[in-house]
């Protein structure tokens, strides 16, 4: 999940690459490097640590015109110097960044070793850059690369430069994404769309096993075998000031923000005269006599599929299973006909999803795809495709991605709902409008921000912490103790409320922070019984509860409310509340809220 910058063109290189690296740091930070062609030879500067301290040991540069950059997030080799990329061959005049795992290259390395090759890093991306010297003999590089990209096995995208030729840059791709932009007397190569944002908004999305020569007038797409490929420039519709902070303190704060509009714009147009309208989608087909639903997906996106199983089941009637995608590919599946599979990926690039989904394809199943990314390798590969419209997230414990990642599992829900008149029409109805309101909602739970500032400055320096529900409430338990733990490194753990006096409880002790979902009607009673189980034994209860709730939930230490609102719909506005907790928690324990430790946007290996 390391981040690729490559530029060539008539201005200066340095500045370019830098920025886009910068905007590329959320796929990794542990290392970063350059490599320049100045004055007839490859300069290389690379460092352990984050961006910045690369770029205080870059020396001022001025009228290069090409270059390639990587930021890293270690894979093989612990992060260090050696290890950072660029990787170099032996003469020095070939380097390479690579995005992927080679996963044969202990044997390429090996071979290559025994043929007189000096590997100095830890890497398996310095197999790939031997392997091009190797082949580079009495032939162009092009020639050499397309010869490595058939020796090479894993996932990859790498860009190439080569002393001998510097009119170009060579770039290839396999299951890690890769986009080229496109500029007047210079093109850019790079990982991600935020790395160019300002600089174009008309790119090239390249496709598994596909190759392209860049140079600063021109870009020649091949695949591996090197017949050319014609494709549609894709236009880009964010502004680059979505990219940038707009005035917060942290990517994750501004994200957090900006879930009403988020809500919003993934809502527009869905719902008409009460029911929701997929028609422009074309989902209905790969739905049809539907016996049995997979949703499989990571981490938050995980979590918006236990959402989905609860809500599709609820009101559909249709028995679903979630899985974590990592889990789900090496199952024995006992596949049926009638099943279908849902991915979630706020990326659309998760490794373990896409391997989960091409296994379902494998077997016959439908696939739908739930991404943020258009363009993305799920929205490719799968049969039908759902966006989110959140925009791009930057900060790397997802917020918004998750709330309309929840959005599109209500969606379909009650699409799928009306089609098998699993409920009434007016219950469908007003569920519909309820989730019209839902941005609403969410920003008077905004409104609550310093209340809920002032209760991590109270609890900032706890050890441990543990969240409770049920139902859909334990759903979401599970994502606020995710987000507490990834940004503050403070131990969280969910437990369903039912379950306590089956072990957790013994993990109670005199002070220790309980943080307790309310927003399930029919299950307040259940629940407030498990708290009083926990305060019995000195556990201080926070109780996130809906309004109409306030009084039954009196017995808790604090209470952070949240509007009356559908008991089915509430985790997207209930998780409002813990994202809040987790961001000011990490601010005041000095951690570094948009990229903590060893942790990645988007995690494209396995």
């Amino acid at each position: 999940m390391c981040g690729i910058m490559g530029y060539i063109g008539k201005g200066n290189a340095v500045p370019v690459i830098i920025d886009g690296l910068s905007k590329l740091e959320y796929r990794g930070y542990d290392s970063s490097g350059i490599a320049l062609y100045n004055n007839n030879q490859i300069e290389t500067v690379k460092k352990k640590g984050r961006l910045s301290t690369m770029v205080e040991k870059l020396e001022e540069k001025a009228g290069i015109d090409i270059g390639i950059g990587h930021t890293r997030w270690a894979t093989h080799g612990v992060p260090s110097d050696v290890n950072a990329h660029p990787h170099a061959d032996c003469t020095g005049q070939i380097v390479v960044v690579h995005n992927g795992i080679i996963e044969n290259y202990a044997k390429l390395r090996k071979d290559l070793m025994l043929e007189g090759h000096d590997f100095i890093s830890d890497t398996d991306t310095e197999a790939i850059v031997h392997l091009i010297e190797k082949y580079y003999k009495n032939t162009s590089l092009e020639k050499a690369v397309r010869k490595v990209l058939k020796e090479v096995q894993g996932s990859f995208a790498i860009a190439v430069m080569c002393v001998n030729e510097p009119d170009k840059i060579i770039a290839a791709k396999k299951d890690s994404p890769l986009i080229v932009g496109l500029g007047e007397n210079e093109n850019y190569i790079a990982s991600d769309i935020p790395a160019i944002l300002g600089k174009t908004k008309q790119i090239y999305i390249l496709e598994d096993k596909e190759l392209v020569i860049l140079t600063k007038d021109s870009v020649e797409i091949t695949d591996f075998d090197g017949n050319k490929v014609h494709k549609e420039i894709f236009e880009v519709t964010w502004d680059a000031i979505a990219a940038e902070k707009a005035g917060y303190e942290h990517f994750m704060l501004k994200e957090i923000h900006e879930q009403p509009v988020a809500i919003k714009e993934t809502l527009r147009e869905k719902i008409k005269d009460g029911l929701v309208d997929m028609s422009d989608l074309n989902i209905d087909e790969i739905f049809e006599d539907t016996e049995k639903i997979y949703i499989v997906a990571c981490g938050t996106a995980y979590h918006a599929g236990l959402v989905g199983k609860l809500a599709i089941e609820k009101l559909a009637k249709i028995p679903v299973e979630t899985d974590i995608a990592s889990e789900f590919r090496y199952r024995d599946v006992l596949w049926t006909p009638k099943s279908v599979m849902i991915v979630v990926s706020q990326s659309g690039e998760t490794a373990d999803t896409l391997a989960a989904l091409r296994e379902a394809k494998r077997n016959g199943i439908k696939v739908l795809a739930v991404t943020n990314v258009v363009g993305s390798s799920v929205s490719r590969e799968a049969d039908k495709v759902i966006y989110t419209h959140a925009g791009p997230e930057i900060a790397v414990a997802s917020t918004k991605a998750y709330t309309t990642q929840l959005v599109i599992m209500y969606l379909l829900a009650l699409h799928l709902a009306n089609v098998k008149s699993t409920i009434s029409k007016e219950e469908i109805t007003k569920l519909n409008n309820d989730l019209l309101k839902m941005d609403t909602l969410v920003e008077k739970v905004l409104t609550q921000q310093n209340k809920i500032k002032a209760l991590a400055e109270k609890y900032k320096d706890i050890q441990s912490t543990f969240f409770l529900g049920r139902s859909f409430d334990y759903a979401v338990a599970m994502e606020g103790a995710l987000k507490l733990k990834e940004i503050s490194y403070i131990h969280a753990e969910a437990y369903a409320a039912g379950e306590l006096k089956h072990g957790p409880l013994a993990l109670i002790y005199d002070g220790v922070p309980v943080l307790a979902l309310i927003t399930q009607d029919h299950l307040v009673d259940k629940t407030m019984s498990n708290i009083k189980e926990v305060k019995a034994r000195g556990a201080v209860v926070v109780a996130i509860c809906k309004e109409n709730l306030q009084e039954t939930c009196q017995e808790c230490d604090e209470q952070i409310l949240l509007p009356d609102l559908n008991p089915i719909l509430a985790p997207i506005v209930s998780v409002v509340p813990l994202q809040i907790f987790s961001y000011y928690m990490a601010v005041f324990r000095d951690c570094d809220v948009d990229k903590p430790r060893n942790l990645a946007k988007s995690v494209t290996v396995e």
